[in-house]
């Protein structure tokens, strides 16, 4: 049980890497450009910026190859995990929700949904690894969020 655990978490850095390191690097552009969607609200918003994306897939693909893990699965998790975030930051946009305000469960998983959708291309992960990513990853996520907060690199804790 232990070594899945383990197992999927490792397989997973990329993603975390990448969700972790658009946050503390991105500013800047957002990647809608400013623009609004047809319903007259931001695409998606000043929260999800060029270089933040960027960045957060670069580091995403670093780890990776610190890791020597396959390059294109690597690169798969550091995007699907950018794209995830900025489709939770898109749907937050269509509920009427500002930046910043909580969406439990979406906030947590959305990078983790769109690292494991893009990754899923080369063949599903492991559903025990699925499981625990889907499992552990809300807590780690707020853990690092709070410290993000704390340290001032994020305006709010979540």
């Amino acid at each position: 049980m232990i070594e899945t655990v383990i197992d999927a978490l490792y397989f997973f850095i990329p993603a975390y890497v990448a969700n972790t390191f658009a946050c503390i690097l991105g500013k800047g552009r957002p990647v809608d450009l400013g623009r609004n969607f047809f319903d007259g609200r931001r695409i998606i918003g000043n929260g999800v910026t060029i270089r933040g994306s960027l960045s957060g897939i670069v580091c995403g693909v670093i780890a990776g190859a610190l890791l020597s893990m396959d390059l294109l699965l690597v690169i798969l998790l550091a995007a699907g995990a950018i794209a995830g975030d900025a489709a939770g930051s898109f749907t937050k946009r269509r509920l009427g929700m500002e930046r910043g305000s909580p969406a439990p469960v979406l906030d947590q998983l959305n990078f983790v949904a769109g690292g494991l959708l893009f990754a899923s291309v080369l063949g599903p992960p492991p559903l025990a690894w699925i499981l625990v990513i889907v499992a552990l990853t809300p807590f780690g996520h707020l853990l690092v969020n709070k410290a993000g907060y704390l340290l001032k690199m994020k305006d709010v804790p979540w």
